[in-house]
Formats: C-alpha cells, structure tokens, sequence
C-alpha cells in the first residue's frame, strides 16, 4: 500500500460485490503475512542490536510485543471501520488538525530518515570501492545528496518500473544476503571459533548502566515501523476477526527471524568497539568472507544490497508527499505553490523543497566527527516524529470506541484499551528514552546531541504543521479546481 490510498475511499469496503460487477478478490492471511513482513522487515538495523550480542533478543521482543502487535491490531480495527489511512483515522478519532499532525508527521519523518538510510547505502557502496571511505564524512554526504537528488528526478518522472522494486528487494537485499550471513556465522562457530560476543546465559539480558543502555533500542521502534500500512487489507480477508490475527502473529514471527538471527550473526564475527552502525552488515561480510578465503564476495554483496536500499527508497519517495499533498488539496493544509503538480502528476515542488531540508540534514555528516554518531541521531529523529503518529493512532481508536461504537468494524481489538494503551505507553517511553545519548556515544557533548534531536522534533514535527494550520487560507482549498490548473 502507498500512502496516496490514506486519503481515498469515504466508505468501508465489503466481501460482496454489486450486481453486476466483478466478484472482489480475496487474499489468504498467510499472503498478508507476508506483504506485513516485506514492509516491515530488514537488515539495516542490524548493527545496532548486534552491539548487546545475544541480548538483543530480549530487546527486539520486547518492543515487538509492547508496540509492533498494538500497532498491527489497532490499525486493523481503524482500518476496516474507517478506509482512509492515518489521516481520517485522527480525524475521525480526535480532530482534524490533528489529523493533518499525523499526515505531516508521515511525511516529515522521511526528511531525516532519508539521510540515515543513504548513509547506509553509503557506507555499504565504501566496500565495493574502498571500505576506508565508511567512516568519511564527507563522502557519506555528498553520496546522500547525489543519490537523494536523482531519485528525486527519477520519480518527478512518474518511473512506473521501481514499484516492482520493493518486492524483489525483500528477497535480493533481505532474505538472501540474511541467510547468507546467518549460515556463514554458523559455519564459523561449528568450526570452532569464539563468538565475538559472549553467548551465555548471564548474557540473555543487556547489562544495566542507567538509562544509557537501552537508549539504541528506540532504534526498533523505526525499524517495526509501517506494521499500519497493512492494516488496509484486513478487508480483503475471508474471516477477518480469525485470519488477521494469524496474520499479523505469522509477521511478527518472520519479522524478528529476520532481524535477530543476523544480528547474532554480525556480533559473532564483529566485536561491539569495532562495530560502525553504518557500514556493520558489510563489516560482517567481510570478517566472513574473507575468513572462507572469498573475500571478492564481498563486493557483490555490497551490490545486491545497495540495489535493493535504492529500489526501497524509489518505490518510498513519492508516496508521503503524495498522500499530504491530496489531504492538503481537500482542507488547504498547504499553500497552492507546494500543490501543483508536474504534467506527470508528481508533487514536485513538494519534493524539491524536502530534498533542500535533506541536503543541509546530509550536510551534518561532514562535519559530525563520528558517522555513526550522525547516523544514529537522525534514526532518532526520524523515529521521534513517527511516534507522533503512533500516539495520536492510539488515542483515535479508544475514543472511537467509545464514541463510534456502533460503527461498523471488519476486526475489533480485544481489550482494546489495554492494547492501545500499552501501545501509547511504549511509545510516549520510547520518545523520551530517545532524548538520552546511547552509552557508545558517551564523548560527544550532550548539548549537541539535545540540539539535534529536540530541535528536529520540535521544528520539523510540531511548530511548522503548527504554523501552516496558523497560516491556513481558504483559496489554499484546490481540490476543486479543474485538473490542469494544478499541474505545472
């Protein structure tokens, strides 16, 4: 699902088809599963929970239990009595303006999602040329703003070829180059070498040193996000009420295979003070490969997965833009400027002006000293204003319960209270936990990292959708306006 389908569809779709129409088409909850599992799942966080070594099982079920299921359920419920997407959910649930809140926060979350995502791609292309250059900042930024600005052209060109991309690179950039790993690490264990990190039982929870030390788990909560994208087709089951559920524990399940066994991989090979958050998946490549005596492998690795973190990136970039720029058409959210479109219905001045804040964000790499500190801090902010997101998600369905009761639902959450309380309560604790610097980063100065993160959640999350709702006019209302006055 993109999130241009959040604004459309004013009624509840339904199994029966009408008279004279075709039959609607049906898909199995183990499908479902599956799209919930390619949305969701892959191996870029890996790193990060590599660093706490056979702990960071407990802290990637630990969040899947207290957030990604109340996400997947909760949005299901919304999702089958309210079509529509995040947006009409908080409206429905709480207001409008804090309907446009949730809508933003989608959007703006990607200004600092992308630079840390093509941090990664950066990183993991050092190795296919020279690995020395993972840990150059200003190779990592001018790399982001290269790669952020041609994809920018590519999709202001409506490119219809990356939407196959997504699902080609859950298996070219996911599932191979994870199994890949896992069996590597396996192998090398089963010939007698030490784990890197220890694998004992004393090791089962992350040592505790303050707050400090479960900081990098906030970093899960953006990694599991997007479980509500899906919650759309819950209406294309046959049984929703029993094959939702089904669903939605089966992609729990593949999804924290997919994260945890290759974490356990890299901290097997990789030592936690030699780990880099970036580059730490090739790291491990590397270790592997060339401890088989393959290291060329290296290289290709490197490819496959820089292919598939730029096909995810393409088949993403136009979607939030999309999906704020049709609710700001229909409420004049936004001025008229931001909402035209180019003559292939791309929202590029929304595009152009959120690539011009990625770039100053890319800018930050050359000259934090620690890319993997940079990298970390904008996965932070990234995930603080999403949070916003899932609060205002939590907050909608209870009300709607109590005030919609009899609204017709596909799927009702069972104590729903509990469930989307313990959702809100994960993710007010995960946003605040994120305000502390991870122990690894501990020589940075604290005001640096406040600076960074309180001030990208409060400029890019709450004070401008604050200051476009101030400044709202009514000729900002374009929906009605005839096509081609829209598009440039």
């Amino acid at each position: 699902m993109t999130i241009t389908e959040q604004v459309r569809g004013e009624r509840p779709r339904t199994a029966v088809a009408a008279p004279g129409t075709a039959t609607a088409q049906f898909i199995s909850w183990t499908t479902l599963a599956m799209m919930t599992t390619a949305s969701v799942a892959n191996l870029r966080p890996s790193p990060s929970m590599a660093l706490y070594g056979l702990a960071a099982v407990f802290l990637y079920l630990l969040p899947a239990v207290v957030f990604l299921l109340p996400t997947a359920l909760v949005s299901a419920e919304l999702a089958s009595g309210w079509p529509g997407g995040v947006y009409r959910w908080v409206s429905e649930g709480l207001s409008k303006p804090l309907g446009f809140l949730a809508v933003w926060c989608q959007f703006a979350m990607t200004i600092a999602y992308y630079p840390s995502l093509l941090a990664y791609v950066a990183s993991t292309f050092a190795y296919v040329v020279d690995p020395a250059l993972a840990d150059n900042g200003l190779y990592i930024a001018v790399v982001i703003v290269v790669i952020y600005w041609a994809g920018v052209l590519v999709s202001s060109r409506g490119t219809k070829a990356v939407a196959g991309l997504s699902s080609t690179g859950l298996v070219v950039g996911t599932l191979i180059p994870g199994a890949v790993l896992v069996v590597l690490g396996m192998v090398f264990l089963a010939q007698g070498n030490p784990s890197a990190a220890p694998m004992d039982g004393g090791h089962v929870l992350p040592p505790w040193t303050g707050l400090a030390s479960l900081v990098l788990i906030v970093n899960n909560f953006l990694s599991y996000a997007g479980m509500e994208m899906n919650g759309v087709h819950v209406s294309s089951l046959r049984d929703p009420g029993r094959q939702y559920p089904r669903s939605v524990f089966m992609a729990t399940g593949l999804v924290l295979l997919i994260f945890i066994l290759p974490a356990l991989a890299i901290s097997w090979v990789m030592p936690g003070e030699d780990l880099s958050l970036t580059a730490g998946v090739m790291q491990a490549f590397q270790g592997f490969f060339d401890h088989f005596h393959v290291g060329w492998l290296t290289k290709v690795v490197g490819i496959l997965l820089v292919a598939a973190a730029l096909g995810g990136m393409l088949t993403w970039m136009a979607g939030p833009s999309q999906g704020l720029l049709m609710v700001s058409r229909q409420e004049g959210y936004l001025p008229p400027v931001l909402q035209k479109l180019n003559k292939r219905g791309v929202p590029r001045n929304i595009m152009v002006a959120q690539g011009a804040l990625t770039t100053v964000i890319a800018g930050l790499y050359a000259f934090l000293p620690d890319v993997s500190s940079a990298y970390w801090i904008f996965s932070v902010v990234a995930t603080q204003i999403y949070l916003v997101v899932y609060l205002l998600m939590f907050a909608a369905v209870i009300r709607l319960r109590t005030t919609r009761p009899e609204q017709p639902r596909g799927f009702r959450v069972p104590a729903v209270r509990l469930v989307a309380g313990t959702g809100f309560a994960a993710s007010a604790a995960a946003m605040c936990i994120g305000f502390i610097p991870p122990e690894q980063f501990g020589g940075q100065p604290l005001w640096r990292y406040l600076l960074i993160v309180g001030g990208g959640l409060l400029t890019l999350g709450l004070i401008a959708p604050l200051a476009f709702l101030k400044l709202r006019k009514p000729d900002w209302v374009t929906a009605g306006d005839r096509e081609p006055s829209a598009v440039e």
